[in-house]
């Protein structure tokens, strides 16, 4: 009678068989370099952080960075404190993931729309964190004693309903915003010059022309 054979461990089921152990091996280690590559070539620690050039990794966004760098909010909010949930660390962190994931898919699949929205979930957590700044002067104590539904009233609409310019504004072209010409540390190293090379090229020959032209003596 032969004896039953030990059930191997959970973890030595997932091996491959040895014949394809080093096909195995190789794939993994592809995948891993290349998982690895794109967390680099993403900046993806950025996202990380509250800086809000994060937000430019994806060029499609500059715009809005353009237009929050020449608001008043930049002074006070960064862009973390507007579209993020607030009430808890691992929220924050959860909303993050989730809507960094929807738009990294999105823009990897070049299916951004031509007018960039918030969606439902943000449009919520974006209204919040303007009542949570702002409460003092959304509603009053005094009339919310006083007042059936006052806050409720208060806080039915979208505070950008009104305030369409806060931040961003209704126009957010780059025409009409103007380029991001400074260089951005987590694209370029700090030494870029702003210039390209081109123009460099381009104002060098006009100089030398111009310069021809005077010392050119004319004739009598």
């Amino acid at each position: 009678m032969t004896k039953p054979s030990k059930k191997k461990p959970f973890f030595r089921r997932l091996l491959p068989p040895k014949k394809w152990g080093l096909a195995a091996a190789i794939s993994m280690g592809a995948f891993l370099g290349l998982g690895f590559y794109v967390l680099k070539l993403s900046n993806a620690t950025s996202y990380l952080s509250d800086d809000p050039k994060a937000c430019i990794n994806c060029h499609v966004m500059t715009p809005q960075y353009l237009t929050w760098n020449k608001s008043s909010h930049r002074e006070v909010a960064s862009c973390n404190d507007c579209h993020v949930p607030q009430d808890n660390v691992f929220n924050s962190y959860y909303f993050k993931a989730m809507d960094g994931l929807y738009h990294s898919t999105i823009f990897t699949l070049r299916a951004e729309p031509e007018v960039i929205k918030a969606r439902e979930p943000s449009v919520e957590v974006i209204q919040n964190n303007c009542i949570r700044c702002h409460d003092a002067r959304i509603t009053d104590p005094k009339l919310t004693a006083t007042v059936v539904d006052h806050e409720v009233h208060r806080t039915d609409r979208t505070c950008w309903e009104c305030h369409r310019e806060v931040p961003h504004g209704r126009v957010k072209s780059l025409s009409a915003v103007g380029y991001q010409i400074e260089p951005v540390e987590m694209h370029v190293p700090e030494d870029r010059d702003v210039i390209p090379s081109w123009l460099k090229d381009y104002i060098a020959e006009d100089k030398e022309k111009d310069t021809v032209s005077t010392v050119q003596p004319t004739n009598p």
